[in-house]
């Protein structure tokens, strides 16, 4: 019993000492969602709204620490644009929040200076670079819907989506399935919890919706997790985004050694420029060769280089040669194109 006063003492004294910092400065925190939310953006703010890669991640928060001490101690970095603390019914965090600055040289300089950063009682912040998940997979859609359709429809029931495309449905009439990009992880976020709702009221289908993960299983309110970020490289991006139980823009062709001919009409180029534009990579850079073996094929070898990827996509393959050597680099563009999109679309 006196240690449960105690605590309760301690915990007067704190919430007195969080009311008084909120009238000393001014500060509006804003309730929403099982958050409390700071700024986004504050006022005051001058220039654009952040763009990725500007949100820290920040756990290993004590339960009863509150704003007033971890706003002062990320403004000390820069000046935030957002600070959102994860809240509990009970008034306790939740152990985790998110800090966002104008800029990236800013949330890189917060985690440089807060990481570890040591609390009272030996605890210490644990703070990483935000994932910012963006993309939500859309699944059970009528087949032969149109990415138009789809879009118009997003739009009527959420707000801030970006993109989509359209995974067409398999063959007996199977459901067609949708990656949806969001400009935010909160646009993102609020979509993931009223999607299955609005489209069961507004349209009358029934769809399943959840966050693109590395994951076959699907994870409807991931957390984030505790742990080192890896670099992505070809494999691990492919892992993280185009998983193909979520979404899978095309069926690539596999490293066959035996000669292929493609067919025309499934233009992986423009597809996996659209897959490049979509996520902010930037356009595909290709360097291809090719030339004709004894045995008459048309042999290629390529390097396939996308701006937001640190590595480059090589290969090689064979194709059947074609009458021009115009349509001959076609050719050659189209399959490493295809190869670049299985190593983006398979685990």
């Amino acid at each position: 019993w006196h240690t449960c006063k105690r605590n309760l003492k301690r915990l007067h004294t704190l919430l007195t000492s969080f009311e008084d910092w909120l009238e000393t400065t001014s500060i509006t925190l804003t309730q929403v969602n099982g958050q409390r939310k700071y700024g986004g953006p504050p006022t005051g703010w001058i220039g654009p709204a952040p763009g990725p890669g500007c949100e820290v991640f920040i756990c290993c928060i004590p339960r009863n620490m509150f704003e007033d001490c971890l706003i002062p101690l990320f403004q000390i970095v820069a000046p935030l644009y957002e600070f959102r603390l994860m809240m509990n019914i009970s008034g306790q965090n939740r152990g985790f929040a998110y800090a966002k600055y104008g800029r990236t040289m800013d949330a890189e300089a917060a985690i440089r200076a807060l990481h570890l950063h040591p609390l009272q009682g030996g605890v210490r912040l644990v703070v990483r670079l935000s994932t910012e998940k963006r993309q939500l997979c859309l699944g059970e859609l009528p087949a032969g819907v149109s990415e138009e359709a789809l879009l118009n429809m997003l739009r009527v029931v959420s707000d801030g989506v970006t993109g989509v495309i359209v995974r067409e449905a398999g063959p007996r009439g199977r459901a067609a399935s949708a990656l949806v990009l969001y400009s935010s992880h909160y646009t993102a976020s609020m979509a993931l919890k009223v999607l299955v709702q609005a489209f069961k009221k507004q349209f009358g289908i029934f769809i399943t919706v959840h966050w693109l993960s590395g994951s076959s299983k699907p994870r409807h309110y991931e957390r984030e997790e505790v742990g080192a970020l890896a670099y992505p490289g070809p494999t691990p991006v492919g892992q993280a985004l185009l998983t193909p139980t979520c979404f899978q823009s095309v069926r690539a062709a596999s490293h066959d050694p035996h000669p292929q001919h493609f067919s025309r009409s499934c233009n992986a180029v423009g597809c996996l420029r659209r897959v490049c534009e979509l996520y902010g990579f930037g356009v595909p850079l290709y360097d291809v060769r090719y030339h004709t073996n004894t045995n008459g094929f048309l042999c290629v070898t390529y390097s396939v280089l996308v701006p937001g990827l640190p590595k480059p996509f090589c290969g090689a393959a064979k194709v059947f040669p074609c009458p021009s050597t115009n349509t001959m680099k076609d050719e050659a563009h189209h399959i490493a194109a295809k190869q670049v999109l299985k190593a983006m679309g398979h685990a």
